[in-house]
């Protein structure tokens, strides 16, 4: 059994080589070898499928994209190489559909947001705009790495219908909530007016008017963005933590949900770059909340700190650092007061955070490591141990920064999060490069190599790339 997997590994690497190399005929062959062995292994699937796009035989791409969804329909590689199948065949709306779908659940792969882009342009280049709807061009989508929250629909907000009437608040609503993300809502609801369109089915039955209606209803009411690249201090988790602990001690109240309705507000607005007026908004909440008695809002402390961390973090967005620092400061002081661990974790982070955005790395390590056994989660372990690794590394004490790449490594193995492991053995491999230890940086790098090309990331592979290519020089022919 061993050697059947060794061998499966080896047409599999075999594959892989041949596809870089341009050899798609020859991947093709290694791939099926390997899956003559292991028929059901969807990722060496999607690789064939992708030779098979390559070599312009799109049915059979498509054949193997759907054989990888068999055992499990969210399998997000699948969904893309389906997608990639079905754009390479002309089935421009149905390939715009499965982007959606697995946009839906890794919306931090930029591949989905340009097949969205790509799909859009197409059925606009073949048929026009449906029903008028104008595409624009996104630029660089760079955003979707650098959300720091989810963003909240306001509760009770459903879609009973695609067409339903709207008022000019909901839309206003909406469009400041999703962000980039509604013009694809926008697009979709006019397409579902496209009858030629809508009427059509995909190869295995589903009608194309209810996968659209599907991520219309989703992106109308679930617009939580999947939270692996969110750092520590982003607010939805604090949020949810004020909530429960404000619903344990309390019955609810008008102060209450002023407050959360305010967080949301202030939230909003910094995740679409409104910074002044996030920072404006969170200003008012902070005189409103002050008049507050202890009796009307028994936990006004903990509010209190978690408004001069929004402050903070918008005056950070501002450039203004040292008011920021002195918000962050009082959150702290807040927090130390009435035994807030979180908002205490909060604060520590977000004062880091500051101090490595200003080039002051070793306060940002001293602040960052009080964080560490104050913080559970496991992803934001993954963030802390990643940007304090960097920070070492930053003040080339390479040591350490490997060090924290190992436990970024074991925290990321233990969600079992790839895109963590890939940023573990860049790191890694940067801090061995450093150090001269050049064929564990080789491997760490090509370790990474690996993942990225798994994630379909051509930035990280293309600069892992010039990372190996560095650490090679070092190496003797």
């Amino acid at each position: 059994m061993t050697d059947a997997k060794s061998t499966f590994f080896s047409y599999v690497a075999e594959g892989d080589q041949f596809y870089q190399k341009g050899e798609f005929s020859r991947a093709t062959e290694s791939y099926s070898t390997a899956l003559a062995q292991q028929p059901q292994e969807k990722n060496c699937l999607v690789a064939r499928s992708r030779c098979y796009v390559k070599m312009g035989d799109s049915a059979k791409a498509l054949q193997d994209a759907e054989a990888s969804l068999q055992e499990d329909k969210t399998f997000f590689r699948g969904l893309y190489q389906k997608a990639e199948a079905l754009y390479a065949m002309g089935e421009f709306e149905f390939a715009l559909v499965y982007y959606h779908r697995g946009y839906k659940l890794r919306p931090e792969l930029h591949e989905f947001r340009w097949g969205i882009q790509k799909a859009q342009e197409a059925i606009y280049n073949c048929v026009g705009s449906p029903s008028g709807v104008k595409l624009e061009k996104k630029g660089d989508l760079s955003f979707l790495n650098e959300q720091e929250q989810s963003k909240a629909i306001p509760p009770g907000k459903k879609v009973q219908q695609p067409h339903r009437q709207k008022t000019p608040s909901t839309e206003r609503t909406s469009r400041q909530l999703l962000g980039e993300l509604y013009s694809d809502k926008e697009y979709l609801e006019k397409l579902l007016k496209n009858q030629d369109v809508v009427k059509r089915k995909t190869r295995s039955g589903d009608h194309l008017q209810e996968l659209i209606m599907g991520y219309v209803s989703y992106l109308d009411t679930c617009t939580e963005f999947w939270q692996q690249q969110r750092p520590i201090y982003a607010r939805q988790r604090e949020r949810k933590l004020l909530q429960q602990h404000w619903s344990r001690s309390s019955p609810p109240s008008d102060y209450m949900d002023y407050i959360l309705s305010s967080f949301q507000d202030i939230d909003a607005a910094l995740s679409v770059g409104n910074a002044t007026g996030s920072l404006k908004k969170a200003r008012e909440v902070l005189k409103k909340v002050q008049g507050f008695s202890e009796g009307d809002l028994p936990q006004k402390s903990e509010v209190l700190g978690s408004i001069y961390s929004c402050i903070g973090n918008a005056l950070m967005d501002l450039g203004q650092m040292d008011e920021a620092l002195e918000n962050h400061q009082k959150d702290m002081e807040l927090a130390e007061q009435c035994l807030n661990i979180d908002g205490k974790s909060r604060a520590l982070v977000n004062i880091g955070r500051l101090y490595a955005c200003t080039g002051q790395f070793t306060q940002a390590i001293k602040f960052w490591e009080k964080s560490v056994p104050l913080t559970e989660g496991g992803l934001d372990k993954a963030w802390l141990f990643h940007e304090i690794g960097w920070c070492h590394l930053e003040l080339r004490q390479h040591a350490e920064a490997w060090d924290y790449s190992r436990r970024l490594l074991t925290a990321s193995q233990e969600i079992c999060d790839e895109l963590w492991q890939l940023n573990a053995y860049v790191l890694m491999g940067q801090a061995e490069l450093k150090m001269g230890s050049y064929k564990s940086s080789i491997f760490h790098f090509e370790e990474a190599l690996q993942r990225a090309r798994l994630l379909q990331n051509d930035a990280a592979e293309e600069a892992i790339q010039k990372a190996l290519q560095e650490a090679r020089q070092h190496i003797s022919p």
